[in-house]
């Protein structure tokens, strides 16, 4: 995982995510899970492009069954995407970077 990838967790999900003053995208990964590494590209290019309009987090499901489970998160790679504190998108799958980007264009 990138370094400039802030993790989430359990613990701080709320703040971090329903609190947070920009949308946020979480990536729902595991170490396992090849499809997830697929996606770290079109994250990166989302961290360094839409910086002031978007936070990226990641939330390893294996550490955290709460908020996988909370937001019935049944396959991985998934990118949930929040504004003002609501789940507005969800992406399963590790798709195109241009898909992702129009998924969530349309929100900002």
């Amino acid at each position: 995982m990138p370094e400039d990838f802030t993790s989430v967790s359990d613990r701080t999900f709320e703040e971090e995510v329903l609190k947070s003053e920009l949308p946020v995208l979480v990536d729902f990964w595991a170490t396992w899970c090849a499809p997830c590494q697929m996606v770290v590209p079109s994250l990166e290019y989302l961290a360094q492009n839409y910086k002031d309009k978007i936070k990226i987090r990641k939330l390893n499901v294996d550490e955290n069954p709460k908020i996988t489970s909370r937001y019935r998160v049944m396959s991985i790679p998934t990118l949930l995407f929040f504004n003002d504190g609501e789940l507005k998108e969800t992406i399963v799958g590790a798709l195109p970077r241009e898909k992702i980007v129009e998924v969530i264009s349309k929100h900002l």
